[in-house]
């Protein structure tokens, strides 16, 4: 736990999934004072063990990014010129687009600062991120099913350490969870990590969300039988 502000980016790709997004930064956001003060009836002490975080939202450039449905999203910030940042967040999207130029730099740059502490992917965004090469020799989890799709092409990055049984999982500054409903379960454990545990606790109920572990995945089914090294 740490009470200083956290700075967390957003990676704004092409059509990015927007629960993908959404979900997890809802999630952490809502461990916030601010979020609490909105809560309703929650006790001044409680708010006051509540964290502080400052949001980044970064592209290529200052234009809007569609999303896959909904409002585009406006940039704040872009991939050569950005705040420090604590933790950022990658949804997924097509596992087979490019990512765009000047990204795979960005996050080369980002994962050695030493005042970088974490890198969350959600879905398909770890095998997107992979093209960075900055996941070479990580274990990894990612959407199943993209796994299983590539895997079975040939196409899939075997630098990686794919993870198939696993809702999420924490590997150094690497924090990576498995389909769009898994990025919940990933930003569950970062507030459990990262935030006051009464306000953790608070928060589930406010949310009526009960984490999944790690393991069991009853979704490592997907991947039986293929080989992802």
């Amino acid at each position: 736990m740490s009470s200083q502000t956290l700075h967390i980016g957003v990676l704004l790709l092409p059509s990015y999934v927007l629960l993908d997004a959404v979900g997890p930064t809802e999630y952490i956001n809502s461990h916030t004072q601010e979020a609490l003060k909105d809560g309703g009836g929650i006790p001044e002490e409680i708010i006051a063990k509540g964290a502080t975080i400052v949001w980044h939202y970064i592209s290529s450039d200052l234009n809007p990014v569609q999303p896959s449905i909904g409002s585009p999203q406006i940039p704040t910030a872009t991939y050569r010129d950005y705040p420090e940042l604590h933790y950022l967040i990658v949804a997924g999207g097509d596992p087979t687009a490019i990512l765009p130029e000047g990204c795979a730099a960005f996050l080369q740059g980002l994962i050695v600062k030493d005042t970088f502490k974490g890198l969350l992917t959600v879905c398909t965004g770890s095998i997107l991120v992979a093209q960075s090469g900055i996941l070479d020799g990580f274990s990894v989890c990612s959407d199943k099913y993209a796994l299983r799709t590539l895997a079975l092409a040939g196409t899939l990055d075997k630098k990686v350490k794919w993870i198939g049984d696993k809702r999420w999982n924490v590997d150094g500054k690497v924090w990576s969870s498995a389909g769009i409903t898994a990025g919940l379960d990933l930003a569950a454990e970062f507030a459990r990590v990262h935030f006051d545990p009464v306000v953790v606790e608070l928060v589930k109920d406010l949310a009526e969300y009960q984490p999944s572990p790690a393991q069991p995945d009853p979704f490592a089914r997907i991947l039986d039988g293929v080989n992802l090294f």
